[in-house]
């Protein structure tokens, strides 16, 4: 990913919670030189100096083939918005778009067997409704053993984050107050969202 030296972020712990705010993620293979892409909800974990990914696959999505001894891309991204000149204190500029992106690459692993899928999707249901876990946790055995032979689970060893910030670092402190007034003002919520993260973030 291009990275301006001012739009980077090394902080691996922001980093690292912004992939688990935003676990809504993209994953990317390439087979014979095509890229592919699948949407995919990821849990997003640290264990000792590593960060794991962990999701999967519908066993009818081809993808899920191309991940046996493959690399990937898992890119996090959300929110965005678009930042209008009128912010600007000078008449020579032009629009732009601010938002953060996060690309994890690493080697994935298929978690094999029923035990390991299993536990992956009681650790999912817990990241995203841990309310449902107790009834999932009461369906008919057959019926989620059924389930569980039409998944791919999978985990991505990250081994090369990059990550970006596009918040008008490179802007003047007049300039970067207007846009954060615009869009804390904005009835959307990403723009809400930048607001917030350029309020947060430092330069």
């Amino acid at each position: 990913m291009y990275i301006p030296s001012f739009n980077k972020f090394d902080n691996v712990d922001e980093a690292f919670s912004f992939m688990q705010r935003y676990g809504f993620a993209t994953i990317v293979t390439v087979k014979d030189g095509v890229p592919t892409a699948t949407h995919l909800p990821f849990i997003v974990q640290q264990m000792e100096d590593k960060i794991i990914l962990k999701s999967h696959f519908a066993k009818a999505n081809p993808q899920s083939a191309d991940i046996i001894d493959n690399r990937a891309l898992v890119i996090f991204t959300e929110p965005h918005a678009y930042v209008s000149p009128s912010n600007y204190e000078k008449q020579e500029n032009v629009p732009t778009w601010n938002y953060l992106a996060v690309h994890a690459y690493g080697n994935c692993v298929l978690l094999d067997g029923e035990e390991s899928k299993s536990a992956l999707l009681k650790e999912t249901i817990q990241n995203y409704e841990a309310g449902y876990l107790k009834q999932y946790e009461s369906l008919p055995d057959d019926y989620k053993q059924k389930m569980m032979k039409g998944i791919v689970a999978f985990e991505v060893i990250v081994d090369d984050l990059q990550a970006k910030k596009k918040l008008s670092q490179n802007r003047t402190e007049k300039e970067r107050e207007n846009i954060i007034t615009t869009f804390s003002a904005s009835k959307d919520a990403n723009e809400n969202e930048i607001a917030a993260y350029m309020k947060t973030f430092s330069k």
